[in-house]
């Protein structure tokens, strides 16, 4: 049986260098004046989850998404790690990601999630992940966690500044910049060492 997530569903933005660097000219700029302090989040509502393995419907009005290929950390019992997970954190294209409107980041199905939980006890160190993102077979993205402004461990604890995280939500790492674009008709491939690969095609909406 693939795996699900059992409870709410956060992504991080600006917690890659590359990310930051790229934006940090207009974080000066109202209405904010300055780069925000603590970790921004945003919510995958439920009806964004795509298992492994199942198309994801692509808005007809909508010609290419992006991909936002990201590890996530699965909060357990003791509000500790239970595990990692890949995912597919897709959205519309969008110019501003201060304040990610909801109608981008959470169409149905917009979020891929890996077909297996790896346990956090096989994982010396998550600066050590590296993902690559295939589409039709070819090499599109790689993703080194080395570069990440918060360390899973450090975002996991700055989160705990302001919120509680619960028994099997989940906490993405966050997403590089230059996420590949993919359009319908396009198979996508997440992987990375020690994960089983997490594979969603994309599909026209009513084309189903």
């Amino acid at each position: 049986m693939s795996f699900l997530p059992t409870g709410t569903v956060y992504g991080v933005l600006l917690n890659f260098r590359a990310e930051v660097e790229a934006l940090a000219p207009q974080m000066n700029q109202p209405p904010y004046k300055a780069p925000p302090k603590a970790p921004v989040l945003y919510v995958k509502t439920a009806n964004t989850w795509s298992p492994s393995g199942r198309a994801i419907a692509v808005p007809a009005s909508v010609d290419a998404v992006e991909v936002g290929a990201t590890i996530a950390m699965v909060i357990g019992a003791e509000n500790d790690v239970e595990g990692f997970v890949l995912m597919n954190d897709i959205s519309i294209p969008h110019a501003s990601f201060f304040r990610p409107p909801v109608r981008f980041k959470c169409v149905d199905g917009f979020l891929g999630v890996g077909p297996a939980l790896r346990d956090a006890q096989e994982v010396a160190d998550p600066a050590q992940f590296r993902l690559e993102v295939r589409i039709n077979g070819e090499l599109r993205q790689s993703v080194d966690f080395a570069h990440t402004v918060r360390s899973a461990s450090q975002l996991l604890a700055d989160v705990g500044e302001f919120m509680t995280l619960a028994h099997g939500e989940v906490l993405m790492l966050g997403c590089d910049a230059g996420r590949p674009l993919a359009r319908a008709g396009d198979r996508i491939e997440i992987s990375a060492p020690g994960f089983e690969t997490l594979v969603n095609t994309l599909e026209k909406e009513g084309e189903a």
